[in-house]
């Protein structure tokens, strides 16, 4: 199992020296990733533990991937239908370029209504728009230049340079629209799952993926923890061991400060991220 950490790109956290902090701890750490989560245009009543200040995601990442060396760097998640193909697949190939091929792609289709209608587009379509962005962003990776011919998207060919190896894509979303998402792209899935549930559909999950060939399919989840119980967080990392999840992300929540944020995590790490078998 491997283990990630949130970092907060919204509210008062979100400063350069915090963000940058933050960082460098979790890298000290040996945390495997950082990740930081996408919002561009905040309604005035969604703004509680924000106030409505977000960094956007694919900036803070070119920032940290220049104040990082070694820690991989990831969004939980990028909604695809905020930005257009093209320019997020060049945004994607020059964060990857320039951190060295340290980049996670988590992407999803985005809930927020309000912020749809803020950037124009159509909040019915985002489904459809999720997955031609992904078609597009794999026909750059895997094509120098050539046309495209999508529903929704058509160019013609052009040089698309830096192509650095294509960033591990984990797919968000619980949905069969999601699912099928990741059998056709995914290198992971990042769903958010009921405790109940999430043993019977994860393996059902596993099973359909690797009869497509996807033995190694990351199972990503993304969960706060009683840090001041060990036995208590312990017993929720076995949990979500043997419901099937390879891949833990662990949010703090509303940390204060960059101090407050490197105690927890270190907490984490040393006395809950030990082998949970």
């Amino acid at each position: 199992m491997k283990f990630g950490i949130a970092i907060r790109n919204m509210g008062p956290q979100s400063t350069m020296p915090t963000i940058k902090a933050c960082a460098l701890a979790a890298e000290r750490l040996a945390f495997d990733a950082l990740f930081v989560s996408d919002h561009l245009c905040i309604p005035p009543d969604q703004t509680e533990g924000s106030e409505g200040r977000y960094l956007d995601v694919l900036a803070t990442l070119a920032f940290l991937a220049g104040a990082t060396e070694r820690i991989r760097l990831g969004i939980s998640v990028l909604v695809l239908p905020y930005r257009p193909a093209v320019f997020s697949a060049k945004l994607i190939a020059t964060i990857q370029e320039l951190s060295a091929e340290r980049m996670i792609l988590g992407v999803g289709s985005g809930w927020m209504r309000p912020e749809f209608d803020a950037l124009g587009v159509n909040f019915k379509q985002r489904g459809a728009i999720t997955t031609e962005t992904l078609r597009v962003i794999s026909h750059l990776f895997d094509h120098e230049a050539e046309p495209y011919r999508g529903e929704l998207v058509s160019f013609p060919a052009f040089v698309f340079k830096p192509r650095p190896k294509r960033p591990p894509i984990w797919i968000g979303g619980n949905g069969a629209k999601a699912i099928s998402r990741v059998m056709e792209f995914g290198d992971g899935w990042h769903p958010m799952l009921r405790a109940a549930d999430m043993k019977r559909i994860i393996a059902q999950v596993k099973s359909d993926a690797a009869m497509r060939g996807k033995t190694n399919l990351e199972i990503v989840v993304r969960s706060g923890f009683p840090l001041d119980d060990r036995a208590r967080a312990r017993e929720r990392l076995v949990g979500y061991k043997e419901a099937g999840a390879t891949y833990v992300i662990l949010d703090l929540g509303r940390y204060a400060d960059s101090a407050q944020f490197i105690r927890e995590a270190e907490k984490f790490m040393t006395e809950v991220a030990i082998d949970p078998s």
